[in-house]
């Protein structure tokens, strides 16, 4: 049997049960299409039973599912942590800017992207081409030293 046999022969129970624990049809889609990715490096599947084979699905589903919610959290709470608003440190922009200037040029340029412009870590990493973690960790030190600056009123 070749993986494509297996697929069809448990599509729709992979599909079923993917629908049942993601919030989304999308969602459950690439749960499926990753455990397909996975069930491809696995050669062993094929030699399984039958009801091995669904359950080793099944648990990789599960597990992707459980995995992504984690990361998802994380990044939540990395982005929440982050969060440094204009009221917090009770400056305009003026200030704000003269604020700035006391950091290193690359932090200075990472605040005004992400508290200015908006953008989210994921976008400025694909701008600088540096991994979205680099640049949650390099706007937490520079958070930091705004809020350490703010509390010694050195603006």
């Amino acid at each position: 049997m070749e993986m494509a046999q297996l697929y069809d022969k448990l599509k729709d129970d992979l599909q079923r049960f993917a629908r049942s624990i993601a919030r989304h049809e999308q969602e459950a889609a690439d749960l499926v299409q990753d455990a397909l990715m996975k069930a491809l490096k696995t050669e062993q599947l094929l030699t399984l039973p039958d009801y091995k084979q669904r359950a080793w699905f099944f648990r990789v589903m599960k597990n992707k599912l459980i995995d992504d919610r984690r990361k998802e959290q994380r990044l939540t709470e990395w982005e929440e942590d982050l969060d440094f608003t204009v009221e917090e440190a009770a400056v305009d922009h003026l200030e704000m800017t003269e604020l700035l200037s006391h950091l290193p040029p690359d932090l200075s340029d990472l605040v005004f992207k992400r508290y200015w412009l908006g953008l989210t870590s994921r976008e400025i990493g694909e701008q600088l081409q540096i991994p979205s973690a680099t640049i949650r960790y390099k706007l937490h030190l520079a958070i930091k030293k705004l809020r350490k600056l703010l509390e010694e009123g050195k603006r």
